[in-house]
């Protein structure tokens, strides 16, 4: 009989998540051969498969190496490890950046590599190039401009990056064997352009439980930032483009299930910055989620009380990192209300103003760049931010800028809680909570939140633990299950 960990681990395994790819390998019994939990194979029995820490530790066993999924890749503390990572951060620039990214240089540059060691990494690990991987991204915005919106063929092509409009028709045309103007008059009835806003179709898999999301982000909802309205979700946006050029304005987010997709408005003067918005609200409502697999595992729950575990249950991401992790320092052992006031006063005396025309978004979040250059203690003071928790967010800010931390979905969960928690101020549920929301962890278990011990009033922390044990590697969603009922 399976135990409960090995259990979670094909239940990761079975659902192909990137987010633990590195964390464990599966050696396949029936084939001598050990995969990673991200491989494409055809899927083998539970009672075939045997979980391993470490890929040396799969060798030790006997066990070969998959060809097609290759283990030595896999992201954790080797030097391989490291330049796989270096390849996937590329990647997600890439896709973020496509419009704002003028060379390949410029990419290295940023990442602190040579456009050449950059170039040998990515090929093998995407088996394309940097530069054809760009072109991709540039393509797919463009498709999704030309289908969705009306706005012209120039800003579509400039707005995806091609930098001129005779060299988006000659790529265009020989990529997809159409000019962009044909698959314009195709999609023309579907298109949607309310005066200078856009808005843009994403899609997920149901079930999606829209007003429990809804719902969480409404009673968070930093005042000046975000507003949640008639089934809707606005809030303010501050980017960084092309050119290092901010980009300010504003976005809405709403539901429409006949089409199991998101209809997500932007304001124009995000349109330079577009892709990073479509990444970012990908990530804040969990598009890339697989409700079913998930509550295959969670299911369980509901012997506990009926209707505990909800399918279609969805992880709550975050927009911006840095405010989200704000926000969490501030909610320490106080109400989500009380904390949600605070973020509210400090928007009020450090955010930045802002026009947008609609009711209750007046402010953009402050900076890492604001937070580390002003005296701010006076303004967290007047805010009624204590020095504790003032000092937390400054110095969670200049790590931010000084590259030490990195709050992203690349980023691997372990080594960021650990680097969060070495700033004091900042404890495990902090740091658990900020994992969860900020890098899209999946396994996070919160045992001594105040919300998890009420929801599970009965069971002792030791007992907690071991019932959450059941539940990996799905506890950031048994988290927010246990916080739905109450």
């Amino acid at each position: 009989m399976m135990d409960e960990k090995h259990k979670a681990c094909y239940a990761a395994f079975k659902s192909k998540d990137s987010r633990f790819d590195g964390h464990f390998f599966v050696g396949v019994t029936s084939t001598g051969i050990y995969c990673r939990p991200v491989c494409r194979a055809r899927l083998p029995k539970a009672e075939n498969c045997i979980f391993f820490a470490t890929a040396a530790e799969a060798e030790q066993a006997g066990f070969r190496p998959c060809l097609q999924c290759r283990p030595e890749l896999a992201p954790g503390l080797a030097p391989i490890d490291a330049l796989r990572t270096l390849a996937r951060l590329a990647a997600r620039l890439l896709e973020e950046n496509c419009g704002n990214i003028e060379n390949l240089e410029e990419l290295a540059a940023h990442l602190g590599c040579t456009h050449r060691h950059l170039r040998r990494v990515f090929n093998k690990e995407y088996h394309v190039s940097p530069v054809e991987y760009l072109l991709t991204c540039r393509l797919l915005l463009a498709k999704s401009l030309l289908t969705d919106t009306k706005l012209s063929i120039l800003d579509v092509a400039m707005t995806s990056g091609f930098g001129s409009l005779r060299r988006f028709n000659d790529v265009f045309k020989k990529q997809y064997h159409l000019v962009p103007t044909a698959l314009r008059k195709q999609t023309t009835e579907h298109a949607r352009h309310f005066e200078d806003n856009t808005t843009l179709t994403l899609g997920y898999r149901p079930p999606y439980e829209w007003d429990k999301l809804l719902s969480f982000f409404c009673m968070r909802a930093i005042p000046g930032i975000e507003v949640v309205r008639d089934g809707a979700y606005y809030r303010t946006v501050r980017l960084v483009g092309k050119g290092q050029k901010e980009a300010i304005g504003w976005i809405k987010v709403e539901n429409t299930p006949k089409k199991n997709a998101l209809n997500i408005t932007v304001s124009a003067s995000l349109l330079p910055v577009l892709l990073q918005v479509i990444s970012r609200v990908k990530h804040m409502f969990d598009l890339n989620c697989d409700p079913n697999i998930i509550y295959e595992t969670l299911c369980a729950m509901n012997e506990l009380s009926p209707g505990l575990c909800v399918a279609g249950t969805r992880l709550p991401g975050c927009f911006d990192p840095f405010e989200m992790s704000v926000r969490a320092i501030l909610g320490q052992q106080i109400t989500v209300k009380a904390a949600t006031t605070l973020a509210g006063r400090m928007v009020q005396n450090m955010g930045t103003p802002i026009q947008t025309g609609i009711d209750g978004l007046t402010h953009v979040f402050p900076s890492t760049t604001a937070i580390i250059k002003e005296p701010v203690s006076d303004k967290l003071w007047s805010s009624g931010i204590f020095a504790a928790r003032g000092n937390a967010i400054y110095a969670l800010a200049k790590g931010l800028e000084d590259g030490i931390i990195m709050l992203s979905t690349v980023s691997d969960p372990k080594v960021t809680m650990e680097q969060l928690m070495k700033i004091r101020g900042i404890g495990a549920w902090t740091a658990g909570y900020i994992a969860m929301r900020a890098l899209g962890w999946a396994d996070v278990f919160l045992e001594t939140d105040c919300g998890i011990q009420r929801a599970l009033k009965s069971f002792t922390k030791k007992e907690l633990l071991a019932l959450a044990e059941k539940w990996r590697p799905w506890r950031s969603y048994a988290t927010i299950n246990l916080w739905n009922s109450l």
